[in-house]
């Protein structure tokens, strides 16, 4: 029956990823450019393929369903329309930023921090419509954030790594940065995996600790196990191979990364549409 719960939520579970690639990717495209050396072929690239994902994900949130079936998540269908109007302008604005770059970058600067303003509403409404109340949704934001953070950050920092193969003069910085994020975000969904499990967050409004011996616990310890400390060690270590500049290494373990780490979105999304729970 948890199987089968999960995968009747399937559309939801879509959106995350899919927004999460788009979002993710597009922040970390930003944060590269101006913080960094990363070529003009990578970021032209990584934004092209955010602006992708974002148009799947704009495609997807349309035909999400009205009902979570079983589950204990009430949707709120007030928040469906400024959400999708929300990821549509962030697509619109990420096009509009790579048009005009060459013809103007202090315009493309102002575009793009526009984009991730729509971007960032686009979480907030996305936490306010499936929440559940005021405090569920600051939870199910923090939740949001982090999982599309860690999910286009790692997609981003993979196709980082393969640009060094193609450009060896590349400066190993940029691929450090990324990778020390994505660390740093893996450490933080720990830190909030524990946090929430702890008090029994999520509109099942379990036991404290009680997710882990429920009727969802092998989902649970799968999220924790494969999403969430298998890519933390994995990130560490592609950290310490970037910055002794074995890049074939770090892009191979970025690659690992991005499967576990996508496997641990989809069990965040699928435990807390298809039954409620925060981890």
């Amino acid at each position: 029956m948890s199987a089968t719960q999960i995968a009747g939520n399937l559309a939801y579970i879509n959106w995350t990823v899919l927004t999460g690639l788009a979002l993710g990717t597009y922040a970390a495209v930003v944060l590269l450019r101006r913080r960094t050396a990363a070529t003009r072929g990578y970021l032209g690239f990584a934004t092209a393929c955010a602006i992708a994902f974002g148009v799947l994900a704009w495609l997807s949130d349309g035909a999400l369903p009205g009902t979570l079936g079983a589950s204990p998540v009430v949707l709120d269908p007030a928040f469906d329309i400024p959400r999708r109007a929300a990821l549509a302008a962030f697509v619109a604005l990420a096009v509009l930023a790579l048009v005009v770059r060459r013809a103007s970058a202090p315009a493309a600067s102002v575009a793009e921090s526009l984009a991730l303003t729509a971007g960032g509403l686009t979480v907030v409404f996305g936490a306010l419509g499936w929440g559940g109340g005021p405090l569920g949704a600051a939870a199910l934001l923090v939740q949001l954030a982090v999982l599309f953070a860690a999910t286009g950050g790692v997609f981003a920092a993979m196709i980082l790594g393969h640009w060094y193969l193609v450009t060896p003069k590349l400066p190993e910085a940029p691929l450090i940065l990324l990778a020390r994020l994505l660390l740093a975000v893996m450490a933080i969904q720990v830190g909030l995996f524990v946090a929430w499990v702890a008090v029994g967050a999520g509109p099942a409004d379990p036991a404290p600790f009680g997710a882990l011996t429920g009727e969802w616990a092998l989902f649970v310890w799968l999220r924790l196990i494969v999403g969430l400390i298998f890519p933390l060690i994995v990130s560490w270590a592609a950290v310490q191979t970037a910055r002794t500049r074995s890049m074939e290494s770090a892009t191979g373990l970025l690659y690992i990364n991005v499967g576990s780490i996508a496997a641990g979105t989809i069990l965040a999304a699928g435990l807390y549409f298809g039954a409620g729970l925060l981890v």
